[in-house]
């Protein structure tokens, strides 16, 4: 696992209270992460995700995850939890507007702690999000307590590709990205195999790469404007962001970086 300790919780929580995590939100929609819609049914569908479950979004940001879940899988109650106010505040406002207060409910609280009755889920879930979390050991055992014996603990996140990563190449994608370390198809693997969980799926969606491409695109040819105004019309900011991105995409080209999909099921 690459990591870099000088990133933490309040960088994470700098970008998503700030401009950065608005222009993301404009680049990749409501739902921030790789493959949106197409994604969380993707894993939805593989993880056998039931109507009238119970189930936890862990890093939940502005509940999206949740949204789509209560909608389109007939899930009947979903409860999210998110370190950053300001996130957590926007998703109780857009659940609210969607008439889905009932069935969908926010914690401010760190997800390696969340105070979360013990097996009180019947699945976990995660997108594209646990790669801000500095201990993921915690967040594995955090996830396998909550959910209950039998139960699913499904996510995807951004992770170290089979190609791997020199320490330079890591260290510049995690400081523009803010991730405090990246796993690896079997770094996660294993942190859910020493939870008393058993692994049904681990695999690279292929879906980077592409979406990548997609990201800038829509910035070079529709969004320019609409992400300078975003950052105050920065032109040198914006510049420097779009040199990352395609740094980024090359990563992703070269099997370096990955979008993960994990499925495990809890041991009776």
């Amino acid at each position: 696992m690459k990591a870099l300790e000088t990133i933490g919780l309040n960088n994470v929580q700098d970008v998503y209270s700030g401009p950065e995590g608005v222009l993301w939100e404009l680049i990749m929609g409501e739902q921030i992460h790789i493959g949106g819609f197409a994604s969380s049914m993707d894993l939805a569908e593989k993880a056998g995700i039931d109507a009238g479950t119970k189930g936890v979004d862990l890093c939940c940001c502005n509940g999206a995850g949740m949204r789509f879940l209560v909608r389109f899988r007939n899930v009947a109650q979903m409860h999210g939890v998110d370190a950053t106010e300001n996130i957590v505040e926007q998703g109780k406002l857009r659940c609210c507007e969607q008439d889905l207060s009932d069935k969908i409910k926010f914690t401010l609280a760190d997800v390696c702690d969340s105070g979360l009755e013990t097996a009180s889920a019947d699945f976990v879930w995660g997108e594209d999000a646990w790669c801000y979390v500095v201990d993921k050991d915690k967040l594995i055992f955090e996830a396998a307590r909550i959910v209950k014996p039998e139960g699913t603990i499904a996510f995807t996140d951004w992770i170290e590709g089979k190609t791997g990563m020199s320490d330079a190449e890591a260290q510049r994608f995690m400081t523009f990205m803010k991730f405090p370390n990246v796993q690896n198809l079997e770094g996660y693997s294993q942190l859910l195999k020493n939870n008393n969980c058993e692994v049904i799926s681990a695999e690279d969606t292929g879906r980077f790469p592409i979406y990548i491409d997609l990201y800038l695109n829509m910035l070079n040819m529709q969004l320019t404007y609409d992400a300078l105004k975003i950052i105050g019309f920065n032109m040198d900011l914006m510049k420097a962001m779009g040199e990352e991105m395609v740094f980024m995409q090359e990563l992703a080209h070269t099997g370096k970086i990955a979008q993960g999909l994990f499925i495990a099921r809890k041991k009776a």
